[in-house]
């Protein structure tokens, strides 16, 4: 177990909207994803990810997710959008991930893990990654399945910290979190009404589920 994590930290992905950033915000999330990959229904333009940063109180991280994105369109990001992390979830390189001089993580699927030598030999190819996130779909795939894994497959006493997402909701979390030890969970669909639309409800029981684990 990854006992030094106090507190596990909160990430909600996928917010699509100012309203919904304020209220993930109010209810005491840690962080919010933004999602710049055309083919998630929860794709945001470089406009209004600019507006919903512009709109979110201090304290709150703002983390850019991609997936194998072309450089330059990373760079027009990063040139109007104030981010404080990236979170790379394809077949990106070190030497990508490295490039913008910006903190990151990188998303590890739990699955195919094996074909390069378990997660310690894939990570500690990521030297300048702040951390791994871990999510039930194949390695590279693009995630946001909403399918949970196997929580004892997450490595302990790994010397970065582990955010696990894949299927968490209200109900689950509180057991993942006991059993896995992560220091940050992520979810998406887990406390949506529909697709990129955040469900107040359900956002405060995920964080009282986390509070209790």
């Amino acid at each position: 177990m990854q006992t030094e994590a106090k507190r596990c930290r909160v990430k909600i992905c996928g917010i699509t909207s100012i309203i919904d950033a304020q209220m993930v915000a109010n209810a005491g999330v840690d962080a919010i994803g933004l999602v710049f990959y055309a083919k998630s229904k929860r794709n945001v333009s470089i406009e209004q990810a600019a507006a919903i940063c512009q709109a979110l109180p201090p304290f709150i991280s703002t983390v850019g997710l991609f997936l194998d994105a072309d450089r330059a369109f990373v760079q027009q990001v990063l040139a109007q959008v104030p981010l404080d992390l990236l979170q790379f979830h394809g077949l990106e390189t070190p030497a990508y991930c490295q490039q913008f001089q910006r903190p990151y993580i990188k998303a590890v699927g739990i699955h195919g893990l094996e074909s390069v030598g378990g997660f310690q030999a894939y990570a500690e190819q990521y030297t300048h990654a702040k951390g791994f996130l871990l999510d039930s779909h194949a390695l590279g795939g693009a995630g946001g399945t909403g399918e949970t894994f196997d929580w004892s497959l997450v490595p302990q006493h790994y010397t970065k910290p582990i955010i696990l997402a894949g299927g968490l909701t209200p109900h689950n979390v509180a057991q993942a979190i006991q059993q896995s030890g992560v220091y940050a969970v992520d979810l998406s669909s887990g406390v949506e009404a529909a697709p990129g639309v955040k469900d107040s409800a359900k956002v405060q029981a995920f964080m009282q589920a986390v509070a209790s684990a």
